[in-house]
């Protein structure tokens, strides 16, 4: 029965951290484009913040994952590292947007948060995605 309280406790700790980092998401998604994220995707229903939105939901829940998953037999010490890896994987999604805002014509923020459809929300969503198994991998 310790078991299960024990196991209780770490996946409550482990829940907790990772909804952490998932509100970090999104306030770092929120800071990166214009406007209030939360009415661009629940009251204008736009599809572009969804859609970024869910890749760095989706990017940060993995590594979150990844890191639990090889997690150190020392529980601090593996509370420890998912919180790093969360973090340094949320920096590098920033650094990612930010060189592809550097990289393609206009502000990327502005055009991933317009009304209509636009491929660049596919391109940010894939670099999202990517940066988050870049750093799945890298945890061993």
């Amino acid at each position: 029965m310790s078991d299960i309280l024990n196991g209780l406790g770490r996946a409550g700790a482990y829940g907790a951290l990772g909804v952490v980092l998932l509100i970090l998401g999104i306030v770092l998604v929120d800071l990166l484009t214009p406007g209030k994220l939360g009415k661009q995707i629940w009251e204008e229903r736009n599809r572009n913040a969804a859609v970024l939105l869910s890749s760095a939901l989706l990017g940060i829940g993995g590594i979150v994952f990844t890191s639990i998953w090889t997690t150190y037999d020392d529980f601090g010490k593996g509370l420890a590292s998912t919180a790093a890896f969360g973090v340094l994987g949320l920096a590098m999604m920033a650094v990612a947007f930010l060189v592809v805002d550097l990289v393609t014509p206009g502000k990327l923020g502005a055009t991933l948060v317009e009304a209509e459809p636009h491929p660049a929300v596919w391109v940010t969503a894939s670099c999202n995605l990517a940066v988050a198994a870049i750093i799945s991998a890298s945890i061993a």
